[in-house]
């Protein structure tokens, strides 16, 4: 077998990984982008404060940088990010695609499974949203599936955890 032409069981594991993050991952990485914006820019102006720098052109000039940067980030960043995320899981591996500006695509086998979390933060609650983070025997870390509707994220490890069961051994 030649490198260039996978085949059988490699080609099913060298492919795009088929699932979206729900359509409700957009508003909520934009709402969580706008919080953190927030965050910097009441820092900024409390700095502002105590430096007596309301006149400064400079402060204000930054001031003025930062709000359109946060602007740019928040309309730009969550749209690009939904199209870039993705993720499968197949009887063999578990496939994740993250990122925007640096993307990372990581394919776990499910041999190495270990376990499987989900976080649901303030933010992901008002939208239904959940993250599964399944933790392989690897030193790269966890994979993390962002942004799944909390129905598919329960489908998810309820998936999971019924191919988990099924390796023996300890995924070491």
């Amino acid at each position: 077998m030649s490198i260039s032409e996978p085949t059988g069981r490699i080609a099913r594991l060298v492919r795009e990984p088929a699932g979206r993050p729900s359509p409700r991952a957009v508003p909520f990485w934009a709402w969580n982008a706008v919080v953190g914006w927030c965050v910097f820019v009441g820092l900024q102006l409390v700095w502002m404060l105590f430096a007596n720098a309301w006149t400064s052109p400079l402060h204000l000039g930054g001031l003025g940088i930062t709000v359109v940067v946060a602007i740019v980030h928040v309309s730009i960043m969550p749209k690009w990010r939904y199209r870039v995320h993705r993720w499968e899981i197949t009887e063999d591996a578990v496939f994740v695609r993250s990122g925007w500006l640096t993307q990372e695509t990581r394919v776990a086998p499910i041999a190495r499974l270990q376990t499987v979390d989900s976080r649901r933060g303030f933010l992901h609650r008002i939208y239904g949203l959940t993250t599964v983070t399944v933790t392989t025997a690897s030193s790269a870390g966890a994979l993390s599936i962002h942004a799944l509707d909390d129905a598919v994220a329960r489908d998810v490890i309820a998936t999971l955890t019924a191919v988990a069961q099924q390796i023996p051994g300890d995924a070491t």
